[in-house]
């Protein structure tokens, strides 16, 4: 894990889509996928951090996209892209000034794209080798606010505490 100065503060905050927003099942019949569980809490959580840092979300699921967009974009308002597991870490690190993001992720790649950013979360339900490899676990799964909980930790641990921001 990177070595984190007292006074450092996040800018980016860089969120994957399944296992983190949703619950990170497919629900699927003859016709495609039909739906994914987004938590309710996260969006009020993300609307009160983007006043501190840039919050971009990514997902590798192609035929998922159409819902996810439909929520991350159509009714969220938040920056969305298509990136596969594999090309994520390099896509990171090519986009972004990896030293002041802050990404969180479940999945088994996630600890790739942990080991090149400043600091990351990994959500209850990520598997075990990505909640060893991050640097804060929720107690909360994905779709369950885990989102929210991560936030609230972030204010509290980088920007001065939860209960001063929000006055």
């Amino acid at each position: 894990m990177n070595e984190i100065a007292d006074n450092w503060q996040p800018q980016n905050l860089l969120l994957d889509v399944d296992g983190v927003f949703t619950d990170g099942k497919i629900y699927s019949s003859w016709e495609g996928k039909l739906f994914k569980v987004f938590g309710p809490d996260d969006h009020d959580a993300i609307k009160l951090v983007q006043t501190l840092m840039k919050v971009t979300v990514l997902t590798a699921d192609a035929k998922g996209f159409p819902i996810t967009e439909k929520r991350i974009v159509g009714e969220m308002g938040l920056d969305l892209h298509l990136v596969d597991v594999g090309s994520r870490p390099d896509w990171v690190s090519n986009k972004f000034d990896v030293s002041t993001v802050v990404y969180m992720g479940d999945g088994i790649f996630d600890p790739l794209v942990f080991s090149r950013v400043k600091y990351s979360i990994a959500p209850a339900n990520a598997m075990k080798h990505t909640r060893s490899s991050a640097c804060f676990v929720t107690d909360r799964r994905g779709s369950e606010g885990a989102i929210a909980e991560a936030i609230v930790h972030l204010v509290d641990k980088f920007f001065g505490g939860f209960e001063n921001f929000v006055k």
